[in-house]
């Protein structure tokens, strides 16, 4: 015979465990990246919050691309639309890609565009953390020549 487990109510959870964080990508207005991609970025470390990931929807535009560089973060990325070059690879909608701590990104390329959710956090086993500010929410067109690619 099975022992049925009590199910915790809400006001038992909610003494020792967080509740879900429900936002909406759509809520947030495009922000200008280091790769002249805009980004909705729907999570992102704050001083009051300063463990959530950085979260949200990257897009590409036609002929958008970013060089080889390097993270101590780990991420997940998934295809939500469209294809890019990506190393020897192609991603396309549906692709999902895990970046372990610490790696490198191969260079990127996309012909017509594409759009990517992303979830960046610390690493596991480096502890680096991703970076928010300068990153996602540029008042001007980058200069990709200047941006820091070893982090």
């Amino acid at each position: 015979m099975a022992i049925a487990k009590k199910v915790p109510t809400i006001e038992e959870a909610s003494k020792t465990h967080h509740p879900p964080v429900i936002r909406r990508p759509g809520d947030y207005t495009p922000e200008m990246g280091r790769f002249a991609n805009t980004t909705q970025m729907v999570f992102h470390p704050t001083e009051e919050a300063p463990t959530e990931p950085n979260a949200g929807v990257l897009t590409y535009l036609p002929g958008a691309s970013f060089p080889l560089h390097k993270h101590d973060f780990a991420q997940v990325w998934y295809v939500l639309d469209g294809e890019c070059s990506f190393g020897e690879d192609t991603l396309r909608t549906g692709d999902m890609v895990y970046l372990q701590d610490p790696h490198f990104e191969y260079d990127m390329h996309t012909e017509n565009g594409c759009k990517i959710l992303f979830v960046q956090y610390e690493g596991p086993t480096t502890g680096g953390r991703p970076v928010y500010e300068g990153r996602f929410n540029k008042t001007e067109a980058p200069n990709i020549a200047k941006e820091d690619l070893d982090h």
